[in-house]
């Protein structure tokens, strides 16, 4: 468990009558980390624990890229892969905990990396991960909008086959392109309103876990696979990989829980956040983990053989072809279908504040084209608008991808992924360098032992993780397979670096100077 100092938080602070003073000590805090208050502080631990949930989104983020799990063996990849990513993502949680409660902005891992730090290379170590910390939140964003699209066209797909080979890119775009629009119109306006919605997600993914449990377990249509076969079951002939499959199963649950580190970016939107913001971070890992094993057993013990899901998953979605084989009917599948498609609904929203603001954020500090633009708050909505609209942008733009390539989602995955990971990684790693000296002050912190475990699990999965997603899926290698994630990765970056080289270095001096919140604070 996590050592918590008995400093008296903000909430022990104020008297029932004197609320003010909560907001007061939040304040000075966040002036003694260099910045001045702009956004409004409506989050509680528990909305930042259910907006991180909403971002995981399990029967989303699992069940979209399932088709991974399906070329991965199947069951034990499923099963067992997603325990041993949980362990691994935790250590990555709590990490990163230590790390937001010593510094609780909305820069989040930038603005670690340039503290933790020596002097001589902060300035370019905060460049390489804020970049990396914005491409990653752009990607894994769109990541979620175009797996809604494509969840859409196989939804439409149960009924009329012949729309799955029959759907256009274009098509596909559209349907992109309008949730992208629609979600930038619910976050800007309806910011007070946005951590009732991450709450209700929370409870209605619980509901939908629950009802897909029953559905699959009491239809069964195929058949009830053996308990040994349920969590064991394993093919590795299907990828090409051989052995190495198992592996590729894991990329759903990894995929899952990829952005467990976004909310950070909400931390000037939270009271007392030096200890709620890594109470949420950690704990939604066990938390998503253990309500995920409702969603993944049901699946591993009816759905077909791999081969036919391999055959005939439209779109390459093989979450509503399972639904409506073991349901027996097309629409038993649109049924447990839809329930996905509104938590995917909810997971954009929520995925989207965070995306916006880290772009705010970083614009903040000067380190993005125009950022005296993208860093201006909507008074009266509390809301960073032209940050989200160059989020919303930046996505559309990059949808555009899907014209010239078939495995587009698959890019957007990975890179989202790979590089949330990167930007994890490079304050981690720093801190290790430095002993652990700043995180040791931190409010919320791991004991030593424990904290060094977490750190060195936590990198070397990151190094690992970083490897797998940039992998195809498949063997041999088509242009339908191949993975363009390092492509794109490698291609943001080096705009990222052109950027600096020509102007950035001259305005970018890193975030402001700080040493921290810690015990006392």
């Amino acid at each position: 468990m996590a050592s918590l100092e008995k400093a008296p938080s903000t909430e022990q602070q104020v008297s029932v009558g004197d609320v003010a003073v909560g907001e007061t000590v939040d304040l000075q805090n966040l002036n003694a980390l260099g910045y001045k208050a702009e956004l409004r502080r409506n989050r509680s631990m528990f909305t930042l624990l259910f907006q991180s949930l909403a971002i995981a989104a399990i029967p989303y983020g699992f069940g979209s890229p399932l088709i991974s799990a399906i070329y991965g063996g199947g069951q034990l990849s499923m099963f067992l892969g997603w325990i041993v990513v949980l362990i691994l993502d935790e250590a990555v949680a709590v990490s990163l905990g230590e790390l937001a409660s010593r510094y609780p902005t909305s820069a989040g891992p930038y603005y670690w990396s340039f503290q933790l730090a020596s002097t001589k290379y902060r300035k370019v170590l905060s460049f390489i991960t804020g970049w990396t910390w914005l491409i990653g939140n752009w990607t894994i964003t769109l990541s979620v909008n175009f797996g809604f699209a494509s969840l859409i066209a196989a939804c439409v797909s149960l009924y009329h086959p012949e729309f799955a080979t029959e759907v256009t890119s274009w098509q596909l775009l559209l349907i992109f392109y309008a949730l992208c629009i629609m979600t930038f119109f619910i976050v800007a306006y309806g910011n007070k309103l946005l951590p009732m919605v991450d709450t209700i997600c929370a409870a209605f993914t619980a509901i939908a876990i629950f009802i897909t449990l029953v559905c699959l377990s009491a239809k069964a249509e195929v058949g009830r696979n053996s308990p040994s076969f349920t969590l064991g079951g394993y093919d590795p002939t299907l990828s090409g990989w051989g052995n190495f499959s198992f592996l590729i199963g894991m990329l759903p649950a990894a995929y899952t829980f990829s952005a467990i580190g976004m909310i950070s970016s909400m931390a000037e939107e939270c009271g007392d956040p030096t200890v709620k913001l890594p109470k949420a971070i950690s704990l939604c890992v066990p938390v998503g983990g253990i309500a995920g094993l409702f969603f993944i057993i049901p699946i591993c013990a009816t759905m077909p053989a791999l081969s036919d899901i391999i055959a005939n998953a439209p779109v390459g979605q093989a979450l509503p072809y399972i639904y409506a084989v073991v349901m027996g009917t097309p629409g038993g599948g649109l049924g447990l279908t839809v329930l996905v498609l509104i938590i995917t609904l909810f997971c954009s929203i929520s995925i989207t504040v965070a995306a916006s603001r880290c772009t705010w954020a970083f614009a903040r500090d000067e380190a993005i084209p125009f950022s005296s633009l993208w860093a201006k708050v909507d008074e009266k909505h509390g809301t960073p608008i032209w940050a989200l609209a160059l989020t919303t942008v930046v996505q559309m733009v990059l949808g555009l991808i899907n014209l010239g390539s078939s495995s587009a989602f698959l890019a957007f995955v990975s890179v989202g992924v790979m590089a949330l990971a990167a930007s994890y990684g490079l304050p981690i790693a720093i801190s290790m360098f430095h002993r652990r000296t700043e995180v040791s002050g931190a409010r919320w912190k791991m004991p030593a032992a424990i904290g060094w475990t977490a750190n060195i699990l936590a990198i070397v999965w990151i190094v690992f993780e970083i490897i797998l997603f940039s992998m195809p899926t498949v063997l041999p290698v088509t242009e339908t397979s191949m993975n363009y994630a390092i492509v794109v990765f490698v291609g943001f970056m080096a705009l990222s670096a052109i950027w600096y080289v020509l102007h950035a270095h001259k305005v970018y001096k890193g975030p402001p100077e700080s040493d921290g919140l810690t015990v006392g604070n």
